[in-house]
């Protein structure tokens, strides 16, 4: 199956599917079964997938902008260079997922799983990350300008020469968190856990650090 825009495949069974490239524009494939399915560069836009299984699916440049992918499980999935832009991602799995270099800016991700993901180079700036689990990430290089972090847990992840300017990270947990280089230039980190985390060469200019004073 190749092209098939706008089909119905609601709770349809298409684990270890190969379509690859496939035209799947606005089609309904609501609660389907789509583990280790080969979905690379396939057009997905529009689609409404709400509740399906992507687990270890293959995604790498695949075009799902403006689709419906509340309660996914992308657990494991490649979602490499992916189009996400507009995409509806509440309660979203992506726990062990690769997002390197996506592009999701704005997205409304609180409480995701993001915990074990590669997120290096990821375009995340203005998202909402409330209380989002992204223990053991890797946000290498991701630019995460304005973003709201409050109540994140980014213990032990790596955020190292990432952008931070002007993010809210107020009452995060970035314990062990990896930090050299970053740039927190006027980030707020009132209430922040930092204990253990390395600090190396990063740019707090203006910000305001976990005891409420500024950085000079």
């Amino acid at each position: 199956m190749k092209s098939c825009p706008e089909c119905y495949f609601q709770n349809v069974n298409l684990e270890g599917a190969n379509l690859k490239k496939a035209n799947l524009k606005r089609a309904n494939l609501e609660g389907a079964n789509l583990r280790n399915s080969d979905l690379a560069e396939a057009d997905l836009w529009g689609a409404t997938l709400q509740g399906a299984d992507l687990t270890a699916a293959d995604l790498t440049a695949a075009d799902l902008f403006n689709s419906d992918l509340r309660l996914v499980n992308f657990e494991g999935a490649n979602l490499e260079e992916a189009e996400l832009v507009a995409a509806k991602l509440g309660g979203v799995n992506l726990k062990s997922a690769n997002l390197r270099r996506v592009t999701m800016s704005g997205a409304d991700l609180r409480g995701v799983n993001l915990s074990g993901a590669n997120l290096q180079e990821v375009t995340l700036s203005d998202a909402n990350l409330n209380s989002a689990d992204l223990r053991g990430a890797d946000l290498t290089g991701a630019y995460l300008a304005r973003t709201d972090l409050k109540k994140a847990d980014l213990r032990g992840a790596n955020l190292g020469k990432a952008s931070l300017r002007e993010a809210k990270l107020s009452d995060a947990n970035l314990e062990s968190a990896n930090l050299e280089g970053t740039e927190l230039v006027a980030a707020d980190l009132r209430g922040a856990n930092l204990e253990g985390a390395n600090l190396e060469g990063a740019n707090l200019e203006g910000a305001i650090m976990p005891d409420g004073s500024t950085h000079d």
